[in-house]
């Protein structure tokens, strides 16, 4: 795979040897590759194989380029590394730092996942007073259907885009797919009214205006409007409210209070405020809306596995952090079915679920960990091996976190910013709320020094919740092991000034690493991931101690039962999903396997004597990933034919509660103490018992 270096006019102290060597590649600087060096590109995308160009500015150039050239067969991919490092204050130490982002370039493409499609046929709803939705409407109305749903305001007298209004009961859906249902409560009908203004005339409290709807706070009950009205019948007080409905593809509201109040509202839906209805902002959602007729397409960027969600058993609810994070609103509960579900057509692929899930029951599925693990893998490799020291990874997003990281790059060349500091790895991700615990213990145990998340006004405010906590639990397992110093950092910018000063000071937090780098490849499953993430970190840990202690939420931990209220009834072992909680088969024993426990609680909300409590920690003995006995009892055999069918506890405790009831005194009670079958045959030949034959 040919890649082509340029220092872009000999600004970047780019060294080819060092980079040829870490590379396993021998590599030729250029200076001007996409000028009068483009025929060394053009060359190299004759070849076949995938060509790796190290310039991102200049991407639409060098594949209209590769499309002239005749014989071009090779796929291009573009990496930068320019305002990554190559324009910093310390550039000529970050040739290690290089290397990696080119080693990665050099990866496979993710595979391909599952698709969500949007239909739209241009059917705009736009929301708001009057003379700002029909001066929107002029916008875009030779590109789209639209409707005007009228809340106040002045119209123009030309009626020129359909006009409702009434009471807005309901507005749900998404691109292609949007539901408005209201309520015609108003005493004029929109659709019967011409616009005369004859009943704006004689209304006298002037309860009218020219959005032709009836102010019923301001009306006396004159209606003289009625009379003014007469012809064309538009005006009717005795009206009662008329439920409509109508289906939409997008929707612009111009409403101070949105429709929808989460942090990512459905795709295809735009809200500009007053204050926002003139500028910029308000071309660019024209803009905006204008393009989006068509057919869609987006990744479906999760995968659930219900056998592992710790949600619900029985109706009982565990685990809702899926739930809770989700700033879409795109996950319910279906408790019934004993699990969550997810809105494809919501999901905006922030992946928060994913990292808050402790089970791994949702997964990210683009890219999948596996993919993503590889990346920093061959990332922290390359730069160890390009004779790197304390590398930091810095995740950030691909929009925004991105465009502040190119942002201090380029300030850097006319010396507004230092620059991206040379053990400082930026990688882009969908969303910095998809890479979690499993793949930052993943990184520390592979030998980065530091892994800090950059977030921007982009993020939710739970998600930074959720990532603060996840950061806690695993400093905490961390400094536990004696790895000493800062591991995990949530880096909150506003600009490229607030972001250059911070990568300073991140650049320097370097955190204790394991002294043999990891290996191993990050799994499909989460936990799988984690366990060998710690099983690497405890092996090299400086301390080796017998448990940890961690907060309430942590991934990890055990369990305590009160042997004295416990009577071996085995639902908790129903409820557990992830199968840290088991039976024996062959005795009355209670057994819990640690290395399997998520805390996610239906255990102890399940347990009807209210015996279980929870115990975050971390045990790192050898007893974590073995089945140990929490209670165990005598067995209780059947006083007819000795066969066990209970504990003695569970059996003395129900005859104690049942004791006193109408239904169960003497032989019924004596029943009791029968295994299923001696009770069928005692029933059956007991002479004392009245059967059907008898009445």
């Amino acid at each position: 795979m040919p890649t082509l270096i340029c220092d872009c006019n000999k600004t970047m102290p780019l060294d080819p040897k060092a980079l040829g060597r870490a590379l396993d590649e021998n590599l030729t600087l250029h200076s001007t590759l996409c000028r009068r060096e483009a025929g060394a590109f053009q060359q190299a995308v004759k070849s076949g194989d995938d060509v790796v160009v190290a310039c991102t500015q200049e991407k639409r150039l060098f594949g209209e380029l590769g499309q002239q050239t005749e014989g071009a067969i090779s796929p291009i991919r573009f990496v930068n590394i320019r305002e990554t490092g190559g324009w910093s204050r310390d550039a000529r130490s970050a040739m290690p730092k290089l290397a990696a982002l080119l080693a990665m370039a050099k990866l496979p493409e993710p595979e391909p996942v599952p698709t969500v499609t949007y239909k739209s046929a241009g059917r705009l709803l736009v929301i708001g007073p009057l003379e700002e939705a029909e001066r929107f409407a002029a916008m875009a109305g030779d590109a789209l259907d639209i409707t005007i749903f009228s809340r106040g305001g002045s119209g123009a007298q030309e009626r020129r885009f359909p006009i409702v209004g009434g009471r807005i009961v309901k507005l749900s859906g998404w691109l292609g797919a949007f539901s408005l249902e209201w309520a015609q409560d108003n005493p004029i009908d929109l659709d019967l009214c011409t616009r005369c203004n004859a009943c704006v005339a004689a209304c006298p409290e002037q309860a009218i205006g020219l959005d032709y709807q009836v102010n019923l706070l301001a009306c006396k009950s004159h209606r003289s409007c009625v009379k003014a009205c007469d012809v064309a019948g538009a005006i009717d007080f005795t009206r009662e409210p008329v439920p409509h409905a109508e289906t939409f593809d997008l929707v612009l509201d111009l409403r101070q209070q949105p429709a929808f109040l989460q942090h990512a509202p459905p795709q295809g839906y735009f809200n500009l405020k007053p204050e926002e209805a003139t500028g910029a902002k308000a071309l660019d959602t024209v803009l905006k809306l204008r393009d989006l007729v068509g057919e869609f397409e987006k990744p479906k960027f999760f995968t659930y596995k219900q056998k592992l969600c710790a949600h619900s058993r029985n109706e009982k609810v565990g685990c809702n952090a899926c739930i809770e994070v989700c700033s879409a609103e795109a996950i319910s509960s279906e408790k019934s079915r004993q699990q969550v579900k997810v809105n494809p057509s919501l999901c905006v692929g922030c992946g928060a679920c994913t990292t808050v899930c402790p089970t791994g029951a949702m997964a990210y599925a683009y890219p999948r960990a596996g993919e993503q693990g590889l990346k920093i893998r061959t990332m922290l490799a390359t730069y160890g091996q390009a004779g790197g020291s304390a590398p930091v990874l810095l995740l950030h997003s691909q929009e925004l976190g991105l465009q502040m990281v190119e942002d201090v790059g380029r300030g850097a060349r006319i010396g507004a910013t230092q620059g991206v500091p040379a053990n400082v790895i930026p990688l882009a991700v969908w969303h910095v709320a998809s890479v979690g615990i499993d793949l930052w213990l993943s990184a520390i145990a592979q030998g980065a020094a530091h892994v800090a998340v950059l977030v921007t006004k982009e993020e939710a405010p739970q998600y930074l919740d959720a990532l603060e906590s996840q950061m806690q639990v695993a400093q905490a397992v961390l400094e536990g092991l004696g790895y000493e110093g800062s591991h995990f950092s949530l880096v909150r910018s506003r600009d490229a000034a607030d972001l250059d000063q911070h990568l300073q000071l991140v650049a320097r937090r370097r955190g204790a690493t394991p002294k043999a780098r990891a290996r191993f490849n990050v799994s499909a499953e989460k936990r799988t991931t984690v366990d060998l993430a710690l099983d690497h970190l405890v092996e090299h840990a400086a301390k080796q101690p017998e448990v940890i202690a961690l907060k309430p939420g942590a991934l990890f931990g055990g369990i305590t039962v009160d042997k004295d209220k416990c009577t071996l009834c085995m639902s908790c072992v129903g409820a557990c999903p992830s199968s840290a909680l088991q039976d024996n088969q062959t005795a009355p024993q209670l057994r819990f396997v640690e290395k399997n426990c998520v805390q996610c609680g239906l255990c102890a909300t399940t347990c009807p004597e209210q015996a279980i409590a929870l115990q975050p920690r971390l045990l790192l003995t050898p007893e974590r990933k073995q089945s140990r006995v929490l209670n165990e009892a005598k067995p209780y055999g059947c006083i007819r034919c000795g066969k066990p069918f209970g504990t003695l506890k569970a059996i003395e405790t129900m005859l104690t509660k049942l004791s006193g009831h109408s239904m169960f005194q003497g032989e019924a009670l004596e029943r009791l103490k029968m295994c299923g079958d001696c009770r069928v045959i005692d029933l059956h030949t007991n002479p004392n018992e009245s059967r059907i034959n008898d009445l």
